[in-house]
């Protein structure tokens, strides 16, 4: 019988599991006894680090390195998981950039890359990820997406464009695949003390301490419980789910 209290037994795979909120999840997959990969695109020494501190927990992580825009690098991240686990049980598609820069600095290229990492990586994985949990007719698709496209705020354009391209991709994927009983759910938290909230401005960050009910900044710790619970067996009837874990803006 599957224990509902843990990731007992669960394969798992992060994407941008090196640093931050995403290696905050993966630690948290391995104190819960799953087995954990992540991907990252660039820092060796980051991604040394991480897999260290994960394995801290007893469980060595598979790793893998490449961009989440390419095609072959998801697939073969996939077919190479399942090869050494004989299943995927879970995929946190919690890969993201952005910039803060206001529209009229911003470049096409610019536009292109937020896009192609925040919305085309999240449907490459998925759809390698899916083949596989169609088949065995169980998984869970977990995307991380951003309280700014939940909410009316300041934020860059094309961030807040493809968070909220995510969210719509959450929505259509869960109809499409819950049939198979595959669940997909989107999570998007607040400012966090990673992250964005390094990038902006101390004003802007200020302002937003000044509206959220709590009047702090969130830890990646807090939501990767949340996400521990969303992924979990204790979650069996949520899908399409938009959560929001922003501090009460």
């Amino acid at each position: 019988m599957e224990n509902a209290a843990t990731l007992e037994g669960k394969c798992c795979l992060v994407t941008g599991g090196s640093r931050g909120l995403g290696l905050a999840i993966c630690k948290a997959f391995a104190r819960e006894g799953a087995k954990v990969a992540f991907t990252y695109s660039s820092d060796d020494a980051d991604a040394d680090d991480a897999k260290a501190q994960i394995a801290e927990s007893g469980i060595e992580p598979l790793v893998f390195k490449g961009s989440v825009t390419d095609a072959k690098h998801a697939r073969e991240t996939i077919k190479t998981l399942i090869k050494a686990w004989g299943q995927l049980d879970v995929l946190v598609n919690n890969a993201g950039v952005t910039q803060i820069l206001p529209i009229a600095l911003l470049e096409e290229e610019d536009w292109d890359l937020v896009m192609d990492v925040n919305v085309k990586g999240p449907y490459l994985f998925s759809r390698f990820a899916l083949r596989h949990m169609i088949k065995k007719r169980s998984g869970h698709i977990l995307n991380i997406g951003n309280f700014s496209s939940e909410r009316m705020i300041e934020s860059p354009v094309h961030f807040a464009a493809s968070k909220s391209a995510l969210r719509g991709f959450t929505e259509a994927l869960a109809c499409e695949v819950g049939r198979y009983n595959v669940q997909v759910n989107l999570l998007s938290p607040g400012l966090l003390d990673v992250g964005l909230s390094t990038m902006l401005p101390q004003h802007r960050v200020d302002e937003y301490l000044e509206q959220s009910s709590f009047g702090r900044l969130g830890t990646v710790e807090e939501v990767a419980k949340t996400v521990t619970f969303l992924v979990s067996g204790h979650n069996r009837f949520m899908t399409g789910a938009k959560i929001v874990l922003d501090g009460g803006l």
